[in-house]
């Protein structure tokens, strides 16, 4: 599974056109020839959403951490609560991304490593350099007929004036939405967007609707920032090699 991702991100790349750093124009986002703003580009969250959503202190190995969750706290049903402190409280070995595998929707956008975004009239593309994951989004396309259980969802986009909206359905139940054990259901809906706020940033937002889990829908917000250093490029976190090499230390 990890070559035939990283085989297929690599076509990706080379059947889209090229994109390095987007140019400023006069403090305004850049836009592509059809008018759309030009997401293109290399992004990177600056928060601690990763460890936890919500607000957190700061243990070792993590750092402290202000909510990204609007009204502050995870709106769980009762009987969801359980889970959440057992995952807690094996997070150190239950936690998806402790075993490398994909984190799902929207804990990708969130990891502590940057994601390129590569865009058409037609699709836009995220080559996340956690383990290879990418994800085409077709644009005005339906979501194909389900259910199906898939680690990073199905992703459908449309643009609401020069929001890109993303409508991710489809997931399994095995991610969860950060390093802490706040989680989720198979039955997660997840509605991203991405608005334009400066000429290097765009302001992340993504709804999360799961009536198994939570008892209303609820919002995070972000800020991503665009890499601008030079010969900025998504390198490799090669996770399932890394634990490898850690377990032949071990012997």
């Amino acid at each position: 599974m990890h070559k035939t991702l990283t085989l297929a991100a690599a076509a990706l790349a080379l059947a889209l056109p090229l994109c390095g750093p987007a140019q400023e124009t006069d403090g305004e986002f850049p836009r592509m020839p059809d008018g759309r703003p030009d997401l293109r580009g290399i992004w990177q969250t600056m928060n601690s959403a990763v460890w936890d959503l919500e607000d957190h202190t700061a243990q070792l190995g993590s750092p402290a951490g202000q909510s990204v969750v609007e009204d502050g706290d995870i709106p769980y049903l009762p009987t969801a609560l359980a889970q959440r402190q057992r995952n807690y409280e094996n997070r150190l070995t239950a936690d998806p991304e402790a075993n490398c595998y994909m984190v799902g929707v929207p804990r990708i956008t969130y990891m502590p490593y940057p994601f390129q975004i590569m865009q058409t009239p037609e699709q836009v593309t995220f080559l996340y350099e956690y383990i290879h994951v990418f994800r085409n989004v077709r644009i005005d396309s339906d979501h194909i007929p389900g259910p199906i259980q898939w680690w990073m969802g199905d992703s459908r986009g449309h643009w609401e004036g020069d929001t890109f909206v993303v409508d991710v359905v489809h997931f399994t139940d095995q991610t969860w939405l950060d390093r802490s054990g706040n989680y989720h259901s198979s039955e997660l809906h997840v509605v991203e967007r991405y608005t334009p706020i400066g000429p290097n940033h765009v302001q992340y937002e993504a709804t999360l609707e799961d009536p198994q889990v939570f008892s209303r829908p609820w919002t995070i917000n972000m800020p991503l920032y665009r890499r601008l250093e030079p010969g900025t490029q998504i390198l490799e976190y090669e996770c399932y090699a890394y634990t490898e090499e850690r377990k032949d230390a071990g012997n």
